[in-house]
């Protein structure tokens, strides 16, 4: 297996690159977790009005307090299924936490901040924050990995 089919698998859902992995406990919990927050703060519903273009109805029925902890079992399970394949650079994890840090930011104002005029809601609005979030965690390692060589 390789880091891009673990991270891959991992994003297709958490908990499967471990799977993949024979990781069968990890995984095992790692999926289950992620049924029980998905089930509890009506993801997948969320998903649905957001994508015919309801955002209002999105935010309606979201359960925000058990929505925020998905992004953190999200980047997570990525981040382990990713490093299990193999050896990984020291700072390796930061580009995972930031973007589980900004998207989890990103929910939080996801009912009140717009692009240009737009509501993205719960669902648009986190998906952008993977971006910065991402791009702050490889800036950061790639400083730190200079000043520790």
């Amino acid at each position: 297996m390789t880091k891009l089919e673990a991270l891959l698998w991992s994003i297709a859902l958490p908990g499967f690159g471990q799977l993949l992995q024979k990781q069968y406990i990890k995984g095992i919990l790692l999926v289950v977790l992620e049924f029980l927050i998905n089930v509890q703060s009506n993801f997948n519903e969320a998903i649905r009005f957001s994508f015919m273009g309801d955002i209002h109805q999105s935010i309606s029925v979201i359960n925000f307090q058990w929505l925020m902890f998905y992004p953190c079992l999200y980047f997570f399970a990525m981040w382990d299924a990713f490093k299990a394949v193999g050896p990984v650079s020291r700072y390796s994890f930061l580009p995972f936490v930031f973007s589980a840090y900004f998207v989890t930011v990103g929910l939080m104002y996801s009912t009140k901040w717009t692009l240009g005029g737009i509501l993205l809601g719960p669902i648009w609005l986190p998906m952008l924050f993977v971006i910065p979030g991402a791009v702050v965690g490889v800036l950061l390692k790639a400083i730190l990995s200079r000043k520790t060589v």
